[in-house]
C-alpha cells in the first residue's frame, strides 16, 4: 500500500481521515497555493491526485451512502465528489485507497468490500499477530479477521468470552487490531447487522473521547467514529454528520509500553558503569561465543537476533514475488534493496540480510553518499553485494523539487527538501555500477537501474540508541535523565520492528549510548558492538552521515539553491524555509 483515504459528509460537514489530507495540502504548498479555509477542506479528485503522485500499482474508490441508523441506501464506485443528494440525514462515505502491492499470488485492489458489506482501505504490512498465506495479500487476510469480528457496539468482548450483546465469540475489533505485528495504519467500516445507537452519556468502555478542530493529527492509536442519528427530540440537526471521534485502548498492553517509551533503566551506578568497560572491539561472533551462556546475556547479541528475525520478517519472498523473479536473468536476481551510506547501521542491514536470502540472489546496495564509494572494496564487501552509485545530475531541479515536496510531509525547508529528494531518487535505483568493486562485467563500470520491489531503511537506528548531535547535546546538558527525555521524543510511534524495539528499551540505556566517549564510539554503542559480533570491524567506527548534507544529491541541491554545500551550512539551510528563500 502507499495511501488510504476517507470522505464522510453528510448534514453540512465533511471529514477526511488519514494520510492523504496532508499529501494533498503539501502538494498545494509547492504549488504556492495557500490551504483552504478551516472547515473545506480537499476534494476527492485532489485525494486522488495526491495518492497518484506516489506511483501505485492501483487506485481504487468505493462510495457508500448510509442512513444514520445504519442503513446502506447505495454503493457503487466514485469518480466524482460527495454529497450529490439525499436526504439531510443521510451520510456519504467515500472510501479511496492506494495500492503499491508486495504479496499475493494475485493482483488486488483496494478498497476491499467483505461478504457482510464492510469495507476496508489497508495501508502497512502484516509480520504477525494475523495470519497471512503464501498466496495471499495483507488486506485479504485482515479483512478476513475483521469480518469474523464482533459487530456489536458495546465492544466489551476483550476476551474469548461470549459478547453480553449478541452472544458471538468473535474478537472484537480493536482486539484483532491490537494484535498485527508491523507498521499499519487502516480505515474500516463495519456493516453491522444490528447497530445500537448509543447517545454521548451512556457506559461505552471507550477510554476517552477526543474533541477534534477541522485538521488534527491523532496520537498513534484505534480511533472509531460512531454516525449518530441525526434527528433528536422530533427535530433535524444540520450541524454535523460525525457525534465523535473516540479512542479505545490496545488489548496488548505491550503496545502502551512500546508508545509510551518506558526504558527499564536509565541513570546508572557507579557499579553498572564499572562492570561494563568492554569497549567496541572486544567482542566476536565465533561460534563458542554463539553458543555460550554469555551470550545469551550479553546485550548486543540480543539486539543482533531480534535485528536478525526483524530483517527475515520483512525479506520473506511470497508467490507474487516469485514469479516477478523467474522472469529475470541470473545477474538480475536481486529481489531486495538497501538504502547504503556504507555506515554502521546500512552495513548492519546488509549483512543481515545477507544471511536471510538464499545465495542466488543479490543485493543491491544503492549508495547516494560522497563517501560511500571509497568504503566499497573487496575488502568490505565479502558477499554478493552489487553497489548502484545513483545517477545524480540534477538537470530539472526545479520540477525535481515541486514533485518531491509534493509527496513528504512536512515540507516547509530546504532540510525537507534534501532528505526527501536523496531518498526519491536513491529508491528509484537508477545509477552505475563499478564491476570491479562487485566483481561484476568482467570490471567494468555500466549503467544500472534495480528491479527490486522491496527496499530496506535504517530508519530509527539515530532515534533509538542515540545517535545524533541533539542527543549528545541534551547528555552533556542534563546528563542519562535529559538524554532519555529527548530519545522520547523520537520514538514515540512504533513504526519498526516491535520486538526490536521491546529488546533496546529493556537494555540500560548506558548499554545503549556511552555519550562521553568520542563521535563514532559512544553514540550508538549498543550498534557498534553488533557490527563487531558480524565482523563488520571498519562500519562499527563509522560516524553519523546525515543525509540532508552528506549525500550526493544533496549536496547538488545545497550547490544549486545557496551556491555550495559550505554555503548552505553556513545558511543554517536546515531551518531556512522554502518560499522565504525565493522571495
Amino acid at each position: 500500500m502507499c495511501g488510504i483515504a476517507l470522505v464522510l459528509s453528510g448534514g453540512g460537514r465533511v471529514v477526511v481521515a488519514p494520510s492523504a489530507a496532508a499529501a494533498a495540502a503539501a502538494a498545494d504548498a509547492a504549488a504556492g497555493i495557500q490551504p483552504s479555509d478551516e472547515g473545506k477542506g480537499v476534494t476527492v479528485d485532489e485525494l486522488k491526485a495526491a495518492l497518484r503522485r506516489r506511483g501505485p500499482d492501483s487506485l481504487g474508490c468505493e462510495r457508500l451512502r448510509v442512513r444514520a441508523d445504519g442503513t446502506i441506501l447505495g454503493r457503487d464506485g466514485c469518480d466524482c465528489g460527495v454529497g450529490n443528494g439525499g436526504d439531510v440525514g443521510d451520510t456519504e462515505l467515500c472510501f479511496i485507497g492506494a495500492t503499491l502491492q508486495l504479496r499475493g499470488a494475485e493482483p488486488i485492489s483496494q478498497p476491499m468490500v467483505g461478504q457482510s458489506g464492510s469495507v476496508l482501505v489497508y495501508n502497512g504490512e502484516i509480520y504477525g499477530g494475523v495470519h497471512v498465506a503464501d498466496d495471499q495479500n495483507d488486506t485479504q487476510s485482515l479483512l478476513s479477521s475483521l469480518e469474523s469480528s464482533c459487530s456489536c457496539e458495546c465492544h466489551a468482548l476483550v476476551r474469548d468470552e461470549a459478547c453480553p450483546c449478541c452472544g458471538s465469540v468473535g474478537k472484537s475489533v480493536p482486539q484483532i487490531l491490537s494484535t498485527i505485528k508491523g507498521p499499519w495504519a487502516l480505515i474500516y467500516w463495519q456493516a453491522a447487522p444490528t447497530v445500537k445507537v448509543m447517545e454521548s452519556g451512556e457506559d461505552n468502555d471507550f477510554s476517552e473521547s477526543t474533541n477534534m478542530s477541522y485538521w488534527e493529527e491523532l496520537p498513534c492509536g484505534i480511533y472509531s467514529i460512531h454516525l449518530k442519528s441525526l434527528e433528536k427530540s422530533g427535530m433535524r440537526m444540520k450541524e454535523a454528520c460525525v457525534s465523535e471521534v473516540r479512542r479505545h485502548d490496545w488489548i496488548n498492553s505491550s503496545l502502551d509500553e512500546l508508545i509510551q517509551w518506558k526504558r527499564k533503566s536509565i541513570v546508572p551506578t557507579v557499579d553498572d558503569l564499572t562492570s561494563h568497560q568492554n569497549s567496541v572491539g572486544d567482542y566476536c561472533l565465533s561460534q563458542s561465543f554463539r553458543n555460550s551462556t554469555e551470550a545469551d546475556k550479553n546485550a548486543a547479541y540480543k539486539v543482533l537476533i531480534a535485528l536478525r528475525e526483524s530483517v527475515m520478517l520483512r525479506t520473506n519472498l511470497n508467490r507474487l514475488f516469485q514469479d516477478d523473479l523467474n522472469k529475470l536473468k541470473d545477474d538480475e536476481l536481486a529481489p531486495i534493496a538497501i538504502l547504503f551510506s556504507g555506515g554502521l547501521d546500512s552495513m548492519i542491514l546488509a549483512a543481515l540480510l545477507d544471511q536471510c536470502l538464499d545465495s542466488k540472489w543479490t543485493i543491491d546496495l544503492l549508495n547516494d553518499f560522497c563517501t560511500g564509494r571509497t568504503e566499497g572494496t573487496s575488502e568490505n564487501f565479502p558477499y554478493p553485494w552489487r553497489l548502484v552509485e545513483i545517477d545524480t545530475v540534477l538537470t530539472n531541479l526545479k520540477g525535481e523539487s515541486e514533485h518531491v515536496m509534493s509527496l513528504i510531509y512536512p515540507s516547509n525547508t530546504y532540510m525537507d527538501l534534501n532528505i526527501g529528494i536523496a531518498l526519491w531518487l536513491a529508491a528509484g535505483g537508477d545509477g552505475w555500477v563499478d564491476g570491479s568493486i562487485c566483481n561484476m562485467q568482467n570490471g567494468c563500470r555500466y549503467k544500472y537501474k534495480s528491479t527490486s520491489r522491496v527496499l530496506l531503511v535504517g530508519s530509527g537506528a539515530d532515534e533509538q540508541c542515540a545517535g545524533y548531535g541533539r542527543h549528545r547535546t541534551k547528555y552533556r546538558l542534563g546528563g542519562w535523565v535529559s538524554l532519555d527525555e529527548e530519545m522520547r521524543l523520537d520514538a514515540r510511534f512504533p513504526f519498526l520492528d516491535e520486538n526490536v524495539i521491546k529488546t533496546l528499551l529493556e537494555i540500560p540505556l548506558w548499554d545503549i549510548a556511552k555519550l562521553d566517549e568520542p563521535v563514532g564510539k559512544g553514540d550508538k554503542k549498543i550498534l557498534r558492538e553488533v557490527a563487531n559480533l558480524l565482523g563488520l570491524k571498519e562500519a562499527a567506527l563509522q560516524p553519523k552521515r546525515a543525509i540532508q548534507f552528506g549525500s550526493r544529491i544533496a549536496r547538488e541541491s545545497n550547490r544549486k539553491n545557496f551556491g555550495s554545500n559550505r554555503a548552505a551550512n553556513q545558511a543554517y539551510a536546515g531551518s531556512v524555509e522554502i518560499h522565504q528563500r525565493a522571495r
